[in-house]
């Protein structure tokens, strides 16, 4: 059987090498497992350490996507095992702070590390990706946060890389699960680069070939130099976000959450077909999942990524035993019904009063916050 994560150290021109991390999970389009989220983070550390490592590659193995999430069958099954509280699944609580681990290690390593976002990058893999110094997308990038259709919530970061987007652009890809393409990713800063997904392989043996050294801030410039002279001579045709900004704004960019459902409800009558597609996703999503997205957002605007990071942890443990995880799981990918029972059922009763519930401690009073030695001062990562 196949590592679920492959790891090469390739020589490079100088003597120096580049660390690839493959994330080497096809048939499940990499979806990330405890496993692979402790390896990954072990490697990273390591590679970090290392002087003879000059800067590190993620990408997914497969040709179809990036990484498309966690988990869930692991996750449902934790949930099935478990006959007490939020604190009581163990699995939960090692895959929630392996995977946010992970994501902070991401965001502040110190050496250059490029994700290949190419294919579908959603949940876990935005984690992952969003962290990189260096995020690189191709034409067949399908980037989203589609929580809402199995009653979670965008989490590994994501309540904090949403709630900085321009407003109601955030709320709106948490409520939708609209993907995106590479044009409203690089127009909205969630990628830097593009690269051909047909070209992939011929940059790597330049980036190869290019003299890396030990100072990370060279490394950095030099990677980024090379993704500018690689990228396709005419920049991508803006993407259905970009087109449909204003509207998107008007709608979600507001303080009632009944009155931007009800506007994004309406466009399932409209004549653009992206949003009515996601209008159909919001409509068909958990009301228990928008509600708790919105709030997260709004709560997550001025935190620093550790401390939001924390209060996604607690949140993520409720999920699991007092929202509609484990029904959305079941209808999605178990008895594969697409017809979940979710409760509340309608947004009216999924109140600001109703969603406080996940946002309490499950370990006991005396017990610090399990994720407490992330860093929460100021940083260029925060």
């Amino acid at each position: 059987m196949s590592p679920p994560v492959l790891f090469e150290e390739a020589q490079a021109a100088n003597g120096l090498k580049v660390g690839i991390a493959t994330l080497n999970q096809p048939s499940t389009l990499n979806g990330l497992s405890l496993e692979m989220c402790d390896l990954l983070g072990a490697r990273l550390h390591e590679w970090e350490k290392d002087d003879g490592i000059a800067l590190v590659i993620i990408q997914g193995a497969g040709g179809k996507a990036f990484c498309a999430g966690g988990d869930l069958h692991a996750m449902y099954r934790g949930m099935q095992e478990n006959t007490g509280g939020a604190w009581d699944n163990g699995y939960a609580r090692a895959f929630f702070d392996s995977e946010y681990r992970l994501d902070y290690q991401i965001h502040r390593y110190a050496k250059p590390i490029l994700c290949w976002g190419s294919g579908i990058v959603m949940g876990g893999g935005v984690g992952l990706f969003m962290g990189a110094s260096h995020r690189v997308v191709s034409e067949t990038t399908r980037y989203a946060m589609p929580e809402i259709s199995i009653g979670l919530f965008p989490d590994v970061g994501g309540t904090w890389m949403l709630s900085r987007l321009p407003g109601g652009v955030g709320v709106f890809m948490a409520l939708t699960g609209a993907q995106l393409g590479a044009a409203d990713c690089l127009s909205l800063g969630l990628a830097d680069y593009m690269l051909a997904s047909d070209g992939w392989d011929a940059f790597l043996q330049r980036l190869l070939a290019q003299p890396w050294s030990a100072a990370a801030q060279g490394n950095h410039e030099l990677l980024r130099s090379l993704l500018l002279a690689s990228q396709p001579a005419a920049a991508p045709a803006p993407g259905p976000l970009q087109a449909n900004l204003a509207e998107i704004r008007r709608v979600c960019d507001g303080f009632d959450l009944a009155a931007i459902g009800a506007g994004i409800a309406a466009w399932a009558d409209g004549p653009d077909p992206w949003l009515k597609r996601a209008a159909g996703t919001f409509l068909a999503g958990s009301p228990g999942s928008a509600r708790l997205s919105y709030t997260l957002l709004r709560r997550a605007r001025l935190k620093s990524l550790a401390d939001a990071l924390r209060e996604e942890y607690i949140v993520s443990l409720q999920c699991g035993v007092q929202g509609d995880l484990q029904e959305g799981i079941r209808a999605l990918l178990i008895d594969k019904d697409k017809q979940p029972a979710w409760n509340p059922s309608t947004l009216e009763q999924a109140t600001e009063a109703w969603v406080r519930r996940f946002f309490e401690p499950p370990w006991p009073a005396s017990m610090a916050h399990p994720l407490s030695d992330l860093e929460a001062g100021a940083s260029s990562a925060d």
